[in-house]
């Protein structure tokens, strides 16, 4: 939670930003995939990062802070992509994600 507070909100650190939307299909070996969608307002925290599923994996976790920082940098609205799970858990790929991404300005 402490670092979703010094994130700050979206509307101070992105105030040409009305919404991002972001979904995601999770993607862990041995189970079905999962679609997880996440809705930012201006008043949300501006904090990209979604914790991997598995409960074994430690300090994993999946970050689009730099993902998103971008978009808005060069005024993208919409983006792709897939990232896997940093985490430490023995088996490695144990998790990975494909994402959308889609910012609305104002």
């Amino acid at each position: 939670m402490r670092q979703r507070r010094e994130a700050g909100s979206v509307a101070t650190r992105f105030p040409e930003v009305a919404s991002i939307i972001m979904n995601m299909t999770y993607n862990q070996k041995g189970t079905i995939s999962i679609l997880r969608t996440f809705h930012f307002t201006p008043s949300s925290y501006a904090f990209f990062t979604v914790n991997c599923l598995r409960q074994d994996c430690i300090d994993g976790g999946f970050d689009l802070n730099q993902v998103i920082t971008a978009m808005i940098k060069n005024r993208k609205v919409d983006a792709k992509g897939t990232l896997s799970c940093k985490g430490t858990y023995s088996p490695t790929n144990h998790s990975d994600i494909a994402y959308e991404v889609a910012i609305q300005y104002t």
